[in-house]
């Protein structure tokens, strides 16, 4: 990239607000990679305004332009080519206000998730998306992605607690809607346009987020099943006598567990390691004796139906983010080779047999593998996870991708639950949207960015006629 780039940028945020090509090869392209950035300069303003004026600059001047969050994505939606600029909002981290009475928050795009969950906390608040990534996910990521996470079961994706946004479209124009009200149906509800729409249709700038009254009591459990009819059981059995309290209900297959809970991994088994699967039930109330009581009620209610092989139930807060330790270790998928990564999304009467025929066909397509599944049943959320030896990762990772995502077309599931499409579900779209959708998604990005400048090639390639994704 010329000089002449980075001068200009510099003209809008400041010296110190730009890197140019050489400095971004000092820092790390993203969690679970091995590289490091590369894009002509990465430009980090502080203010809508500067915002604005980056894009109506790179607008005029056909320059391509790939926004950044935390770098939290798995799905390289955050890649960039030297010829093209990354505008980071890692300067725009304020709280602007916290609403007590409202019960919301209007925060800068660059604020990250816990630091939101912390702050709301000291309101006797929460902000409940919740995800593995809260340390270094930042809201405008979340609202980008439509990130779900360990909730959604209670409380929805991103999209279910945003109430308003601010963007900037790909012209620089600033679209202000930054609503306060849960109810408003005044016209197009605009901002739906931007919630998963992973930066190509216009760069998230603030946010109005949707709070909740601080959970009083915490129960958990973590149960064992000889069964997976068991596990659908339970899921019905124990969200019905929560009387609408469950807030989190993850599974882990045996694999996964046993791979958590043994050396070099810090967790230790709660319950015996010879289980078909286990979940770990999380109930989220306002009272807790009587929510105490009602949960242990359950859970022996559970037993008694024969639905329950095995449980230990949480005595404290620290049994609590012990139970989430084990669940949230994913980075022990690393260890002893390299990860294929997926996040699908299908019916849970689905779940068993797609996950029984992928072990046969991963055996007999691809031979030598370590195949882990894990994740948010209780949204329809799997994580699937294939490693295999660092010397075959190229070569076998499009078969592996063909072997995880064809299959969910036949059950109407989705090839991607929460991370999105970026680059690498491009060729599997098709399995989760139809001809007619993918065409109106285009018509869409024509109409907002004509010269097709922002997150260029993510989700589908350029359009050949109109040059935009």
């Amino acid at each position: 990239m010329s000089i002449d780039l980075v001068t200009a940028l510099r003209t809008i945020v400041g010296d110190g607000g730009v890197l140019d090509a050489a400095e971004l090869g000092k820092r790390s392209a993203g969690t679970y990679r091995f590289d490091t950035l590369k894009a002509g300069a990465l430009v980090r303003p502080s203010s809508t305004q500067q915002v604005s004026d980056i894009l109506r600059w790179c607008h005029a001047n056909g320059v391509s332009v790939v926004t950044h969050g935390g770098l939290t994505g798995l799905v390289h939606g955050a890649d960039a080519d030297p010829g093209e600029v990354i505008l980071s909002l890692e300067r725009m981290r304020a709280i602007e206000d916290i609403d007590p009475q409202q019960r919301t928050a209007t925060v800068q795009a660059g604020v990250v998730l816990q630091t939101l969950q912390e702050e709301v906390d000291r309101h006797d608040l929460a902000f409940p998306l919740d995800l593995g990534a809260r340390g270094s996910a930042t809201l405008g990521g979340n609202a980008a992605t439509n990130a779900g996470g360990n909730r959604v079961i209670r409380y929805g994706m991103t999209r279910d607690m945003i109430l308003g946004l601010e963007v900037v479209l790909a012209d620089g124009t600033v679209l202000s809607s930054l609503n306060t009200l849960i109810k408003n149906n005044a016209g197009y509800d605009l901002k739906q346009l931007f919630v998963g729409s992973e930066g190509t249709l216009g760069v998230i700038t603030r946010l109005v987020l949707r709070l909740r009254e601080k959970p009083l009591a915490t129960n958990m459990a973590l149960v064992g099943f000889d069964s997976f009819d068991a596990v659908a059981k339970f899921l019905k059995h124990i969200d019905r006598s929560l009387g609408g309290t469950l807030s989190a209900f993850e599974v882990m297959w045996q694999s996964f567990y046993r791979l958590v809970t043994t050396a070099p991994a810090k967790g230790r088994p709660p319950i015996s390691q010879d289980h078909a699967y286990y979940v770990l039930v999380e109930s989220q109330g306002a009272d807790q004796e009587l929510d105490t009581r009602r949960f242990n009620a359950a859970m022996e209610a559970a037993h008694e139906a024969g639905l329950v092989a095995n449980a230990a139930i949480a005595q404290s807060e620290q049994d609590c983010r012990a139970f989430w330790a084990l669940r949230d270790d994913v980075g022990q998928v690393l260890q002893g080779g390299m990860p294929v990564v997926f996040d699908i999304s299908l019916p849970i009467a689905a779940m068993e047999g797609y996950a029984d025929t992928l072990r046969t066909t991963l055996a007999s397509e691809i031979g030598e593998h370590r195949l882990w599944i894990f994740g948010h049943l209780g949204d329809g959320n799997l994580h699937v996870v294939v490693q295999v030896k660092p010397m075959d990762y190229l070569a076998l990772r499009p078969k592996i991708e063909a072997l995880v995502y064809r299959p969910l077309a036949a059950c109407n599931g989705s090839v991607s639950a929460e991370h999105g499409i970026g680059l690498e579900k491009k060729p599997y779209l098709c399995v989760s949207r139809s001809p007619a959708e993918i065409a109106l998604m285009r018509t869409l990005k024509a109409a907002l960015d004509p010269k097709g400048i922002l997150n260029p090639g993510k989700i589908f390639d350029r359009h050949p006629a109109a040059g935009a994704d």
